[in-house]
């Protein structure tokens, strides 16, 4: 079989099942496991990914009302790497190249066209279903049964290890200008590491917030995680939220509880990596009882 996985999550859901072997091309933003950066890329965002936070959401927001997709997908590659199978998502059309736009790069295919398999993953249980749904189409359903049942007993072991400790008030902001609190997966994430999510609701996607909402909630704990940023870009696009007028006396901020976070290797992820995820999110919201030993590397403080 020859896939081609246009999300980051999907590849790794792909090496994971190990049938990574089975992977002849990837999108433009699947870095990992590091053997994947060898693949032929079949993406390429319509927009600049080094521009500043607010630069990305107006070019987003203006590709958007004029019903323009914000990633292209190269008909002439998928056509001369012949997939079996492509694997995309349906979730976000901002996240990765959507169904719609594989499909329109498969439309003057003639002859046999490959297998077309999407996700919309928006909580724990429906990234379990992900994994099952790509282990079906790459025979793996034993390894994916197996994979979703070690991940799910950790899961099981960090929320009971929490018992009925205090639950501190946690605030993820998953962009930055415009600020927006990190929904989906996230705050079942943060209930499970024995915090009290604020925003966001699970299943939902994420909501944007006002600068005062935040500073009237005035989280125990915060933690910065921009969406597809790593911990060096997110300090980079800091000033906007860190020079608003009280950001300074945020209780989190004060208390040194204030934290950056890897939203591109991790958080912004749903898929193996997601219980490292809820291990950093344990750490940080209780520090007295979690060491998994991610601080600096998957997080730092502010």
């Amino acid at each position: 079989m020859r896939v081609i996985s246009l999300l980051p999550s999907l590849t790794e859901i792909v090496c994971a099942l190990e049938r990574g072997d089975t992977l002849v091309g990837r999108s433009h933003e699947c870095d990992y496991p590091r053997g994947v950066r060898r693949l032929p890329v079949c993406t390429a965002p319509s927009l600049d990914p080094n521009a500043s936070s607010r630069g990305i959401d107006d070019r987003v927001k203006d590709l958007v009302s004029n019903a323009l997709s914000i990633y292209e997908v190269d008909a002439e590659m998928l056509r001369r790497l012949e997939p079996d199978l492509i694997l995309t998502q349906d979730h976000c059309e901002v996240c990765a190249a959507s169904v719609a736009d594989v499909e329109r790069a498969l439309a003057a295919w003639t002859g046999k066209r490959p297998a077309l398999v999407s996700v919309a993953p928006a909580s724990l249980s429906e990234i379990f279903r992900s994994v099952r749904v790509v282990g079906q189409a790459l025979a793996a359903e034993k390894r994916a049964d197996g994979l979703i049942q070690a991940w799910t007993d950790r899961i099981t072991e960090i929320g009971e290890a929490v018992g009925v400790s205090e639950r501190p008030g946690v605030a993820c902001i998953e962009w930055i200008e415009p600020l927006m609190s990190a929904g989906n997966w996230i705050p079942e994430l943060v209930r499970i590491a024995g915090g009290r999510p604020m925003f966001g609701t699970t299943g939902s996607h994420s909501p944007w917030i006002e600068w005062e909402q935040l500073r009237e909630a005035d989280p125990e704990v915060l933690v910065l995680f921009p969406c597809g940023f790593d911990i060096a870009r997110t300090r980079r696009e800091l000033y906007p939220l860190s020079s608003l007028p009280g950001f300074e006396q945020l209780r989190a901020v004060r208390e040194g509880r204030a934290f950056v976070a890897d939203g591109n290797a991790l958080f912004n992820r749903p898929g193996p990596r997601i219980v490292e995820s809820l291990e950093v999110l344990a750490e940080l919201i209780h520090p007295d009882r979690f060491a998994f030993g991610h601080r600096e590397i998957h997080y730092q403080a502010l």
